[in-house]
């Protein structure tokens, strides 16, 4: 299974790039927001990826994070949520405010979403309420790519040390950056996160 293509951005369309590795080109399909953070031709990308399996076709979908990654495979695990519908939701929300309509019961948010009807929204929003606060969100995945040293990466190493899983860490960690600021210390940052993770 491929997990993450790095290479060069050599073409890419209106929900697709092609990303070339060592000369070969890797067709991704992606969401609006993926394809804004990839640059333009020539400039090297990274992308995260899943491998959609049909009885006919093979389809990778790239995403700008793992956050994101998770985001569309809760999303396809929604009855009556493909590939192509999961990705019109992650192009028109970004992952916090998506976050935020499933925990908050919020179902318009969702239907914001091309080919996403009233119904469909209500039933993403109703399978996914007791899953949003458990997944990163933008923020969280941030805090994994931290500088090494920096005060919000060695919070996130303090709580999986304690435990913790590595999103559920990085996500506390971003949550308390939010709360506190950028130039919070160490302890501060752990206090607070820990806080939220143990919440």
């Amino acid at each position: 299974m491929i997990a993450k293509l790095t290479g060069i951005l050599d073409d890419f369309g209106a929900d697709w790039a092609v990303i070339d590795v060592a000369g070969v080109g890797y067709l991704v399909h992606c969401s609006a927001r993926t394809l804004v953070t990839l640059g333009v031709r020539g400039d090297r990308a990274t992308v995260f990826t899943d491998l959609q399996v049909s009885e006919n076709d093979l389809r990778l979908i790239g995403f700008a994070s793992a956050a994101e990654r998770e985001w569309f495979r809760l999303l396809t695990g929604v009855q009556g949520v493909g590939s192509k519908v999961a990705l019109a939701i992650l192009s028109a929300l970004t992952i916090e405010e998506l976050q935020r309509a499933c925990a908050g019961g919020d179902a318009a948010m969702v239907a914001r979403a091309q080919g996403v009807g009233p119904k469909l929204a209500a039933r993403i929003v109703n399978e996914l309420k007791d899953k949003a606060g458990t997944l990163p969100s933008g923020p969280g995945a941030a805090a994994i790519a931290a500088p090494p040293g920096s005060a919000s990466a060695d919070a996130v190493s303090a709580l999986q040390n304690l435990g913790f899983k590595p999103q559920v860490a990085s996500a506390a960690v971003a949550h308390a950056v939010d709360e506190l600021g950028d130039g919070a210390g160490l302890n501060e940052l752990v206090r607070v996160a820990l806080r939220r993770a143990a919440g």
